[in-house]
């Protein structure tokens, strides 16, 4: 736990860890409120049309007790697979916390995945058990004959008889004593994004939600303050709606509001925010741009924000200055991966805010810019993001894949993928993956300021910039471009989008083309699938050189 200080200097110089020798999310996040205090709101279930329901911790941990006493009667035990294939509810928690009393492993998917997709990271986990709703059995019910391990689902909300989530919460007895686990008991499995090879399930102890607390207080500006409120639209399914928001919130004793939207909603998004008087929001970078869309923020709605945090991708000047004028509030953006989360972070109350930087070193980790050789570069070289170990926020390793866990070090330097630069004030700024990189006349050009750069031109709703292969520059910048409702794409439009960034930026990192697309890919995290941008932007530069 962060001590509420004034200067960041200080905050990281007297910070020490304190790892028990015995812990549990199950219960550190449920059980220890609920004897201190169980009426105490743990989550709030968001209806457009109604009142929120409410859960209290109390209640959570009475029926997630329950939970994992139905799941043990269907044999699930310590170091068993579930697969979690739900929306924001408080099912998903509760699923969550029995899981994790009963030493068994989480393995959160999100509903937006495809068969395939699924079927690879069940199979892969070794899946034993899904607690899912009807949408997910639908496509689960395809599949269970192909996996060996897979012996059935637990539906929510299909009154699926003796699987029914809730007769089965309300048919066993709501006391439990949680396996006996210590920090390094692997507690969760989160697959990564599979954005540069296929997904490999990155495998978290029960000490990685203790490791998130430093980065999540400095983030949230010292979070728990009374009257605290936490939400986010980020799939409870990535690391970053699970463990940037929901489960340390609730740690906190930090009520967390659960919503269901099939996509992000400008609008949908702030009434929420108004209505519940949110005060603490995760929203990653593709959100927010999207938010620019909707008019007249200040003038239409009161909100009650103290904290927006951010990450997933670099935010970008451009972002960050909308952000503090139209919602009110500094953007506090922080960086880290699945293996390893919020290392890197801001905190604008305490002097730790740049725009186009992701933060300085969050108190409690080292993380450093290597070279190729593991050896740590000089301020202002361009190089990977490292992080050292041991720390408690690092995963254990690649669910049955030691090759690719070794693969991940050098020495004892985690690396990240990411290529970024530290300046002499300790700011790191994020260029993006090592193959998102742009070279371009002996420049390295990271895509995410130039994307953020362009959906602030009036017509740009999203963007996305790479690198396409020149003969003279090495590459040039070439932007993908989806137009805001009411704009035509056309050439005197593509140079005036063009002309905006180069005024904004450099004249080496304008877009030299600029191309109108009619949707924008984006994995279930948000972020922009540049690769598929990159290929398209190869295979035409192929077409035109030959080679």
């Amino acid at each position: 736990m962060l001590e509420r200080r004034d200067d960041y200097r200080s905050l990281y110089r007297d910070f020490r860890w304190t790892i028990p020798g015995r812990f549990n999310i199950g219960t550190a996040v449920a059980d220890r409120w609920a004897a201190l205090d169980p009426d105490r709101t743990a989550l709030l279930d968001y209806r457009i049309d109604g009142a929120p329901d409410r859960l209290s911790y109390g209640a959570l941990a009475a029926r997630s007790n329950a939970f994992a006493n139905a799941l043990r009667a269907r044999g699930i035990g310590r170091g068993d697979r579930v697969a979690l294939l739900l929306p924001q509810s408080f099912e998903t928690v509760v699923a969550h916390l029995a899981i994790y009393k009963l030493g068994a492993i989480a393995v959160p998917l999100a509903l937006l995945f495809g068969v395939e997709a699924l079927e690879y990271r069940l199979q892969t986990a070794g899946v034993k058990l899904a607690v899912t709703n009807a949408a997910g059995a639908a496509k689960l019910a395809g599949i269970a004959g192909r996996m060996p391990a897979f012996d059935g689902m637990v539906v929510v909300g299909a009154d699926a008889g003796r699987d029914d989530f809730d007769r089965l919460v309300a048919g066993h007895s709501p006391d439990f004593v949680a396996e006996d686990t210590g920090p390094d008991d692997p507690a969760l499995m989160i697959f990564t994004s599979g954005t540069t090879g296929p997904p490999k399930g990155a495998l978290l102890p029960h000490r990685v939600l203790l490791g998130h607390l430093p980065g999540v207080q400095m983030a949230y500006e010292f979070l728990p303050r009374p009257g605290d409120l936490m939400w986010t639209p980020a799939d409870w399914a990535w690391a970053g709606g699970l463990l940037n928001a929901l489960l340390p919130a609730l740690y906190l004793g930090v009520p967390a509001v659960a919503a269901r939207f099939e996509k992000f909603d400008p609008e949908t998004a702030l009434v929420l925010l108004e209505k519940l008087a949110v005060r603490n929001a995760f929203i990653p970078p593709t959100a927010l741009r999207m938010l620019k869309s909707a008019p007249d923020i200040g003038g239409r709605f009161r909100l009650a924000l103290r904290s927006v945090c951010t990450a997933g991708e670099a935010l970008g000047r451009e972002t960050y200055d909308w952000t503090k004028a139209a919602l009110g509030v500094t953007p506090n953006e922080f960086y880290g991966q699945t293996e390893c989360n919020l290392v890197l972070g801001s905190c604008a109350g305490i002097g730790v805010s740049r725009a186009g930087a992701i933060g300085k070193v969050v108190p409690g980790h080292r993380v450093a810019i290597i070279d190729g050789e593991g050896r740590p570069v000089r301020s202002g070289t361009v190089g990977q993001i490292a992080v050292a170990r041991p720390d408690p926020v690092m995963f254990l390793e690649y669910w049955q894949s030691p090759e690719a866990t070794r693969r991940k070090f050098v020495g004892d330097w985690m690396t990240t993928g990411d290529q970024g630069v530290e300046d002499e004030d300790g700011y790191v700024q994020f260029f993006g993956r090592d193959d998102d990189v742009i070279t371009s006349a002996g420049f390295r050009i990271g895509p995410g300021e130039i994307e953020d750069c362009l959906t602030g031109h009036p017509a740009v709703a999203l963007a996305a910039a790479v690198g396409k292969p020149d003969v003279l520059r090495t590459e040039i910048v070439k932007a993908y471009v989806v137009l805001k409702e009411g704009f035509a794409g056309s050439p005197e439009l593509a140079g005036g989008i063009s002309r905006w960034v180069r005024e904004r930026l450099s004249a080496h990192e304008y877009p030299r083309e600029v191309e109108f697309v009619d949707s924008m890919p984006l994995t279930t995290t948000g972020k922009v699938i540049r690769r598929i941008f990159r290929e398209r932007a190869r295979r035409e530069a192929s077409q035109v050189t030959g080679v």
